[in-house]
């Protein structure tokens, strides 16, 4: 296992990360049901993944991650809290509510977790979060009180996390990225900005569906050349941390096109990288329905489509009758997006 600074925290983080959604057991509202080990599985596997040089395990609270950050306290305890470094995260905006949660991840843990970040930040409710009394405010407020070390911005939209690295009070940013949707960390890349935040990057397996077409080892070897500090993968069991964490992988660069072509052996995928700069006039998110699409041919059947059933009807319509089309002249891959919506709209019916 390599390691690599977090940014200007002073912490030596490895490379490879331990995500602990798949620890958790039963299912939430928002995850699907996972390999649901008991809290000595739980621990066994997370101690596997430390005998390997894991040494960064990132949870969140119960309402996202069921118990697993309760798992994720015992094998603390367990293991020495001071060999591990803990990322916790709430989905709350608000500066009371950020406070209120932190202090009961604080009881759920047993201890204090070294970074807290605000989770899910996007365009709509960033305003909240930056703003005063929000809720990176109570999380800086917490930094001072020692309750946690650093502070963090988890993000899928590549607009918040610029601001989180313009912002002094945030000191870590997570982010997603893979070999397919490599367009934020690709735009993150060109910024020196960037390099004075610990960045750890996410969904490198795509939520687990590039793993249909490609290995570990390449996935994981594809992600090296990028500027993050650790890459988190959801291990469940004890060969999913073998296959993440045992091999010390040789930085590779795959070119988008070598993806697509191989994942076209599987079917035709359309070829967005989510760079985000797909701005539609309505405000729909243009990138996440290819996103779906290509999901749901990867394997992803059942929870692709129904998010795209959520509103493509009015994404149509409104598509169709678009004749600035601002999102086209903006994307780099040249995508036909209103023939891409049409033929998304024609797979839901």
């Amino acid at each position: 296992m390599r390691y690599r600074e977090l940014g200007k925290t002073g912490l030596m983080v490895s490379e490879i990360g331990f995500g602990t959604i798949p620890v958790l057991s039963g299912n939430v509202p928002v995850l699907p049901d996972y390999y649901s080990p008991d809290v000595d599985e739980a621990v066994d596997i997370m101690m596997h993944a430390y005998r390997l040089g894991c040494n960064l395990y990132d949870t969140a609270i119960p309402e996202e991650y069921g118990d697993a950050e309760y798992k994720l306290g015992v094998f603390a305890e367990k293991v020495g809290r001071d060999n591990i470094i803990i990322s916790d995260k709430a989905r709350f905006m608000d500066g009371n509510d950020m406070f209120r949660e932190v202090m009961r991840s604080v009881e759920t843990l047993g201890t204090t977790p070294d970074i807290y970040f605000v989770h899910q930040v996007d365009e709509k409710n960033e305003e909240e979060t930056f703003s005063r009394y929000g809720a990176i405010d109570a999380l800086c407020d917490l930094k001072k009180a020692g309750i946690i070390k650093y502070t963090g911005v988890a993000t899928h939209y590549y607009s918040v996390a610029e601001r989180a690295a313009y912002d002094d009070r945030v000191d870590v940013i997570q982010t997603s990225g893979n070999i397919l949707e490599r367009g934020i960390i690709d735009r993150i890349a060109e910024k020196e900005l960037f390099r004075e935040k610990g960045l750890i990057l996410n969904k490198v397996y795509a939520a687990g569906c590039l793993l249909s077409v490609f290995t570990p080892s390449e996935l994981i070897s594809g992600i090296l050349h990028w500027p993050f500090s650790c890459a988190l993968i959801g291990i469940g069991t004890i060969p999913q941390a073998d296959a993440a964490m045992k091999e010390e992988f040789t930085q590779k660069y795959y070119p988008f096109k070598q993806v697509t072509e191989k994942i076209s052996e599987l079917f035709t995928p359309i070829k967005c990288t989510r760079c985000q700069r797909c701005v539609c006039p309505h405000g729909y998110e243009i990138h996440i329905m290819l996103r779906q699409y290509n999901y749901f041919h990867l394997g992803k059947k059942y929870w692709a489509m129904k998010k795209l059933r959520l509103n493509i009807d009015e994404v149509y319509e409104n598509c169709r009758k678009c004749t600035d089309r601002p999102c086209m002249k903006d994307c780099p891959k040249k995508l036909r997006i209103p023939e891409l919506i049409e033929m998304i709209y024609e797979m839901t019916r």
